[in-house]
């Protein structure tokens, strides 16, 4: 194990492994909370009209950690490649669904009495209500958070191994930016879709899903090209890290040019 540690290659990988599941399952967790865009840095709501649907830009807390994500993503296939993308992709899918199964049955679990009213001095008249509210997302989210997901994941290392296959070792703004762009595209329509237009307990009309769709589409788009110049900045970290020689093996190894 020792040697195995010593490795750059694999302490590179576990660590890119471990930002990008504990990102996933937090953003999994936050997403339950809207937040309102505008009032949150303090300027006029913007008054959005679409599809007939108008409004201000109210968005997931997770939206914040999505783009962070597929970033990791496009980082972690350009030195491990598209194998390494998709056992992650699926592990953390599993990860997910194991997690919210843990939630869901400490949300059976009796509370003790004194707990339930131990912050109704704060305005929390019942902690048991809040908890389940709060972490009990309903399985129509949830599985539609899934599924866009794992989607988006197939699809960003597919992006970006058909771009880097045509741009080779230049252009990495336009295969990791790129790449997150269309993933991010189907990602924010297919979970709104599953969770509230497939949902029986939902009554969201065509023009609603698209409306609000395109908002959480457009804002992701903004922060993924202002996130642009940090993959830059973490990819020279990791190829000082790694050195010259062990990066460019690497790279090679995960576009297929030589053998693992």
């Amino acid at each position: 194990m020792k040697n195995l540690l010593s490795q750059k290659s694999v302490l590179l990988f576990v660590t890119l492994a471990g930002f990008f599941v504990t990102n996933a399952l937090v953003a999994e967790f936050i997403g339950v909370k809207i937040f309102a865009l505008e009032d949150t840095f303090g300027f006029r709501p913007l008054e959005w009209k679409l599809f007939g649907q108008a409004g201000s830009l109210s968005l997931t807390a997770g939206v914040l950690l999505w783009p962070v994500v597929f970033i990791m993503t496009d980082l972690i296939n350009e030195y491990y490649g598209k194998r390494a993308v998709r056992h992650l992709s699926w592990l953390t899918a599993g990860l997910i669904a194991y997690a919210f199964l843990m939630v869901f049955g400490a949300i059976k679990l009796v509370p003790a009495d004194w707990w339930v009213t131990s912050a109704q001095n704060r305005g929390l008249a019942d902690r048991q209500v809040a908890f389940a509210n709060i972490f009990g997302q309903g399985l129509w989210i949830i599985g539609g958070s899934l599924i866009a997901f794992l989607i988006g994941q197939v699809v960003d290392a597919a992006v970006f191994h058909k771009l880097r296959v045509v741009t080779g070792e230049s252009k990495l703004w336009l295969r990791a930016t790129g790449s997150t762009l269309v993933s991010q595209f189907i990602d924010s329509f297919v979970v709104l879709y599953v969770a509230f237009v497939l949902n029986p307990n939902e009554h969201w009309t065509t023009e609603l899903f698209l409306a609000v769709g395109t908002v959480n589409y457009c804002y992701k788009f903004v922060v993924a090209v202002l996130l642009t110049p940090m993959i830059y900045l973490v990819h020279f970290i990791i190829d000082k890290y790694l050195g010259a020689t062990l990066s460019q093996q690497l790279r090679l190894e995960a576009t297929g040019e030589i053998g693992d």
